[in-house]
Formats: C-alpha cells, sequence, structure tokens
C-alpha cells in the first residue's frame, strides 16, 4: 500500500505543478493579448486580482512552512512578473512609460529575498513577456528591441542578489557571532560562580542553557540589590563586586553600582594595587586621605574619591573575590562599617552557594524526570524490538548524544549482532550497520560485556587506538564514546554504544544516569526475552516446534472467518503416521519422537508462508492452506506423503548385535476444502478425520480428498 499511496501523492503534485503552470502561461498569453488590444477594464480587473490572491496564497504558504519548497518560490516569481507586465501595459498602453520601473522593482525584491532559481524563473518570464508583447502585441519584427530593457534586468537582478545577499548574510554571520559572545560570557560567569563543574566541560542542551542564564541573573540581582542596599546606607560613590577568574589571575566586576560615568570594566591583575594588597593579607584593607594623583585600578582618570574599603569574599575558606567600595569625602570607614561590608560579603557568597544548589538539585530533577520517561517507555514495551527501540530513544533524551546503537549478543555462537542504529549524522559516516555480525573480539563492545564495565574510562574515545565493534565495522568519527554493557542474572545481553562530537560529553553525573538507564534496558530486555519463551511455550509443540493445538484453533477461527469475508478458498489436511503403536512397542518412544520431529520437519518444509502446520496429538498433524483448492490440497498431501515415504531412519542396533538398524513408514492423509466440506472449523476438521479414516480404512499410506461418501486416493484421485 505504501507505494501506491506515494505514486498517487506524486501524481497528484504533478498535476497540481502543472495545473498552476498552464494557468500562468494563460495569464501570461492574457498580459501580451491585452497590450495589443486593450481588453474591457472589468476583465483587465479580475485578472489582476487573480494573479494578487495567487501571489497571496504562495506568500503564506512560504511563510507558515519551517523549509519552503522551491516550486513555491518559482510561481511568486513568475506570478509576481505576470502582474508587473499588466501594470504596465494597463497603465502606459507600452513599455516606455512611467510605470514600467515596477517590473525592476519586482525583479529586483524577487532576486533579493527568492532562491536563486526563483530569480531565475522570474527572469525568464520577463524576457518571455517583453519579447513576446514587441512580437505579437506591437507587430514588430525585431525581437532586439527588448535588448536594453533585458540588460537593465539582468543588472538590476544580478545586483540585488549578490548585494543584498551578501549583506543579509554579513548580518546573520555577525548576530551569530554575538549569540555566541553571549554564551560564552555566560558560561564563563557560572564557571566563576562553579554553577558548571569546569572550563572544560561539555555545552549543554538549550534547557540546561535556559537555567545557567536563570541562575546568573538571579544572582547578579541578589548581588546588585546588596550593593544598592550597602551604597545608600554608607554613602558610598561606587560599590562593586570582583570575582575571580578560573585560573586566579584576573578580576572582573560581577556587578557595580556608582555615579561614575566613566569606569574602567577590567579585567584586573590580581596584583593590582590595593586588590594586590587585600588578596595577599587576606584581610580587609582601607585607604584615606587619597590625592587625585592617586592611581585606583578601575578609575582611568584622575581619582574622584579620598577613601576606599577593600573586603576580600572567601568560600570555603579561600578568596574567591573582592568588594571594593570608595566614597568622594575623606571619612574613614568605621569597624561598624566595615563589618557591615563583610556582612554584605557573606549575603553574596550564600546567594551564589544558594543558586548553585539550586541549579544542582533543577539538574537532578531533570535527570530524574528523563530517567522515569525512560523507565516507563522501557516498561511499556512487550517484545524485545520494542525494547530496543525505547532503550535507544531514551539514551538518545536522557544525554542527548548524536550517536546511538545496540548490540545483542548470542552466547551459543559467541557472536554480537548490531540491532539498532539511531543519530545525527551523514549516510556513509561509519561503516557500521543495522544487521551486522561479529565474533567476540578485543573491541570496546567485547570487552565491556565480557568485564560488565562501561568503556573507555571516562568516556574518551581514540580511534587510533581503540576498536569499538571491528576493525572493519566501525561508527562514525567522535570523540567522545561510552559503551555500556546490558546484562541480567549473569547473562550477557548485549550493549548499548553512545557517542557525541563533543569532548567530555559522559562526565561523572551522565555516566550514573546511564548505568542506571542501562540496568533498566536490561531487565526490560530479559523479561521481554522471558515473555518470548513464554509465548512460545504456551503456543508451540515442545517436540517438533510447531504449532500446538490449542494455538491451532486460534489460527483456524481467523483463517476460516477471513476466508468467509473475502470468498477464498481453503483447504484443511489431517495426517496420521500408520502403525505407529507398532513403532513404539517395537523400537521404543525414542525412536517414535524421532520419526514424528521427521514429520514435522517434512511438513514445515513442504508448506507455504501462509499455510499454518500443527501437531494436533500423538502423531496426528493438521495443515490449514489458504487460498487453495481441492488440487492443491491434493498435490501438497502426496508430496508430504512420498517424502515420507521415501526418507529412511535409523533405529540404533538390537539388543545383542551391533549392526544397525534402519525403518521407514508411511502416513495417511485426509483433505476436507473451504466450503465444500464445511463453513466451520468443527465441519471442517469432521470431514478431514473422516477422510483420514476413510484412508485407513482403505489400506494407509494413501490421500482420501472428503466427498460423499469419501473417495480414495493414492497418488491420484481414483474414479
Amino acid at each position: 500500500m505504501r507505494p501506491l499511496v506515494r505514486a498517487a501523492i506524486a501524481v497528484r503534485r504533478a498535476l497540481l505543478g502543472a495545473a498552476t503552470l498552464l494557468l500562468c502561461a494563460c495569464l501570461a498569453a492574457f498580459v501580451v493579448y491585452d497590450a495589443g488590444h486593450r481588453v474591457p477594464l472589468v476583465y483587465a480587473v479580475l485578472a489582476g486580482g487573480l494573479i494578487a490572491a495567487l501571489v497571496a496564497r504562495r506568500l503564506k504558504t512560504r511563510l507558515d512552512a519551517i523549509e519552503p519548497a522551491i516550486g513555491t518560490e518559482l510561481e511568486i516569481g513568475a506570478l509576481a512578473m505576470i502582474g508587473a507586465y499588466l501594470l504596465v501595459v494597463r497603465a502606459d498602453a507600452s513599455l516606455d512609460g512611467a510605470a514600467y520601473p515596477a517590473v525592476y522593482l519586482c525583479l529586483a525584491v524577487v532576486a533579493a529575498f527568492g532562491r536563486p532559481g526563483a530569480a531565475l524563473v522570474a527572469l525568464a518570464t520577463a524576457v518571455a513577456i517583453e519579447i513576446a508583447i514587441i512580437l505579437f502585441a506591437f507587430g514588430r519584427r525585431d525581437p532586439w528591441e527588448a535588448a536594453p530593457h533585458i540588460a537593465f534586468m539582468l543588472i538590476f537582478t544580478g545586483f540585488n542578489a549578490a548585494v543584498l545577499r551578501t549583506e543579509l548574510a554579513r548580518v546573520r554571520t555577525a548576530m551569530v557571532a554575538r549569540l555566541k559572545d553571549e554564551v560564552e560570557k555566560l558560561r564563563t560567569e557560572a564557571r566563576s560562580y562553579r554553577l558548571l563543574g569546569g572550563a572544560a566541560e561539555a555545552p549543554k542542551p538549550s534547557d540546561d542553557e535556559r537555567l545557567l542564564r536563570s541562575g546568573v541573573e538571579e544572582i547578579h540581582q541578589s548581588v546588585l540589590f546588596a550593593l544598592r542596599l550597602v551604597r545608600q546606607a554608607l554613602e558610598l560613590n561606587t560599590a562593586m563586586l570582583l570575582w575571580k577568574n578560573d585560573a586566579g589571575s584576573h578580576l572582573r566586576i560581577s556587578e557595580l553600582v556608582t555615579d561614575e560615568p566613566e569606569l574602567f570594566e577590567g579585567p584586573f591583575l590580581v596584583g593590582d594595587g590595593v586588590f594586590g594588597a587585600a588578596l595577599s593579607k587576606n584581610s580587609i584593607v582601607t585607604l584615606e586621605g587619597l590625592k587625585e594623583g592617586y592611581k585606583l585600578p578601575y578609575y582611568p582618570a584622575a581619582c574622584p574619591v579620598r577613601t576606599v574599603c577593600v573586603v576580600p569574599v572567601q568560600e570555603h575558606g579561600s578568596v574567591r573575590g573582592l568588594l571594593v567600595v570608595d566614597r568622594i569625602d575623606d571619612r574613614p570607614f568605621t569597624k561598624h562599617e566595615q563589618t557591615m561590608l563583610q556582612e554584605a560579603a557573606e549575603y553574596a557568597v550564600r546567594a551564589i552557594h544558594n543558586e548553585r544548589v539550586f541549579l544542582q538539585l533543577e539538574r537532578a530533577k531533570a535527570e530524574q524526570g528523563k530517567l522515569y520517561r525512560a523507565a516507563e517507555a522501557l516498561n511499556a514495551a512487550k517484545s524485545e524490538q520494542d525494547v530496543i527501540e525505547a532503550g535507544v530513544r531514551s539514551a538518545r533524551e536522557v544525554t542527548s548524544v548524536d550517536y546511538a546503537a545496540l548490540t545483542l549478543y548470542d552466547d551459543a555462537t559467541k557472536t554480537h549482532e548490531i540491532r539498532a542504529i539511531s543519530g545525527d549524522f551523514e549516510e556513509g559516516d561509519g561503516t557500521a550497520a543495522v544487521g551486522a555480525r561479529f565474533r567476540a573480539n578485543t573491541g570496546l563492545v567485547s570487552m565491556a560485556l565480557e568485564n560488565r564495565h562501561p568503556l573507555p574510562y571516562r568516556g574518551q574515545f581514540d580511534e587510533k587506538k581503540q576498536t569499538v565493534f571491528t576493525r572493519h565495522t566501525t561508527p562514525p568519527k567522535m570523540p567522545s564514546l561510552f559503551v555500556l554493557p546490558l546484562a541480567a542474572h549473569d547473562r550477557a545481553l548485549g550493549t548499548l554504544v553512545l557517542g557525541s562530537r563533543r569532548r567530555g560529553a559522559f562526565g561523572e553525573s551522565v555516566r550514573g544516569t546511564l548505568e542506571v538507564m542501562a540496568s533498566h534496558m536490561s531487565v526490560s530486555l530479559d523479561g521481554a526475552r522471558m515473555m518470548k519463551r513464554l509465548e512460545e511455550l504456551a503456543t508451540t509443540d515442545g517436540l517438533t516446534g510447531l504449532l500446538n493445538k490449542r494455538a491451532m484453533l486460534d489460527v483456524a477461527e481467523h483463517k476460516i472467518a477471513a476466508s468467509r469475508r473475502f470468498g477464498r478458498q481453503l483447504a484443511v489436511l489431517v495426517t496420521d503416521i500408520d502403525h505407529f503403536k507398532k513403532v513404539n512397542d517395537t523400537y521404543g518412544h525414542d525412536v517414535g519422537d524421532v520419526i514424528i520431529k521427521g514429520l514435522g520437519d517434512i511438513l514445515r518444509r513442504a508448506k507455504r508462508t501462509t499455510d499454518a502446520v500443527a501437531r494436533f496429538g500423538g502423531e496426528e498433524f493438521v495443515i490449514i492452506c489458504e487460498e487453495t483448492d481441492e488440487r492443491g490440497a491434493l498435490l501438497l498431501a502426496e508430496r508430504v506423503r512420498t517424502e515420507l515415504e521415501k526418507t529412511t531412519y535409523f533405529a540404533g542396533p538390537a539388543e545383542g548385535s551391533s549392526e544397525q538398524r534402519t525403518l521407514s513408514v508411511t502416513c495417511s492423509i485426509g483433505v476436507a476444502t473451504y466450503p465444500a466440506c464445511g463453513t466451520s472449523w468443527e465441519a471442517l476438521f469432521k470431514a478431514a478425520d473422516t477422510a483420514l479414516y476413510a484412508s485407513k480404512q482403505g489400506g494407509r499410506n494413501r490421500t482420501t480428498v472428503y466427498s460423499a461418501p469419501p473417495r480414495s486416493e493414492r497418488g491420484e484421485r481414483a474414479a
């Protein structure tokens, strides 16, 4: 159905495109005709209204689409030029009037804001209409009269496409650079406040960026509030908080309150002037009676203040920044005022610490939410394939990785198989593909599963020294990769392989979350396999691997219902091994089981994909064949009977002898067809069983098709 639907959609799109093209051609022909014959105004107004409506509709489609189709822009370009020429010929009745610049204007707009293809289509439409008007509307024979206009069209189109697009690209590049600078500034402040783990930590997803921005802004507001209170209470000129960078080599202004119009914003060296004195002493430093010539690091010109106080800001016993305040009047800071400044510094540290704790809690909450959603998805998955899909999807959501793959391990053959691959990478990037198999080796997948420990260490991957799957089966190139083993109850199940283009993507907190999720995946995968095994035990015969009686009854009801609904034929075959009790009594039940399995194998090979075969009990088997008439059922039955008759089984040596014994068996088969022999399962099975009884009564090793009374056949149907 899918190819048919796709073909229908493609035909529909082609017809719509052809209809639009035909409509544009008709409108262009109308403009050419109007230029030579001057149609009534009402028709021109209707044509103009139609063009405007079509352009408006296409513009709305373009604006609503995330990535507009090229066909939409091509139609806009062609319709815009048709509308421009309609305006020109109605306003001036010539191609040299005052309205003609509208053509250049439309070309310039299309070239500036449309794709190059749209500009070319608009230019081709304008040239075609121009030449058509000269030749057919004005009756001239020299199309070269349009050359000056065409030259100007080329100039306008090329100039606007080149200049305006270049300017748009420049503005876009500048905006991207500015955005990157703002993000980097945000991250620098977040690292200085230790809201991030370190300078080398990987970039975070957009949700975490917003959380960081909110945290930094909250710290700024809290510190600004404290500085304003201190400045008003102590009648200060400038109050600012300086904070160390990651390396501890510079100080930068974190927050500032001042009346000074000019202030040097830094960064400042930690050893500059009074800053260095406060940091080296790790105590409050005050200066009084300052002259204009005194040099303070944050005033670029003459010193406007007479008193300065610098308070070290400590966090966990180490100095993290400085609180700097000054006054214009020569009034020293009292002990009480210095105590107030120390309390303000402690308040700033508490604000930073509280925001740091809040941010950690929010991150933990987000991680727990992702884990909860992953656990829900894995618990809802019932089959092995559902678990695989849910696991890969959840892994990508939890860590926002660029690559995820899941392998399953077969302990019987000691081989791994890649069962799922997901990620944002180009086709052909890496050679690993779904379905690829490889034996256990020294690669990360094999070693991680064998040792039950994630690899490589800290997720730092070096493709030159390390192998993931095999040397010839590789994932896309990326600096960060993490392989998690999947195991349950000491059984190796497979591995989850995650990769990222960001260095350091698998930090300590992320690794812990991934290991918890891998544990959930292991339990779900093991549960899905157990469920599948239980379903197989409940629906299959333990000796032959075919359907059992209960499962066959369910299948029979569905197949008969389908035959009744769609008017299809259906055949039921019942087969029984001849003299099977004698085989058991003579050779033992072990040999009897071998013969039952042998007949089951013959039936499995002989049936089609749509047929169902079941062991009904003992040595009796049932086959249901869809869309099969009496002749087809008879051919199948004879093929099974003949192959069993030709098969030789080993029965082992007789008692007191070393010579290997062999035996051959035969079977009798009864056939009934739908609807001739019945329209329900009970009726069909009874008819086939009756035919089987007739085969037994008729001498065995034969096929009988049910009739009234049944007729016996051996090889072919008897008269």
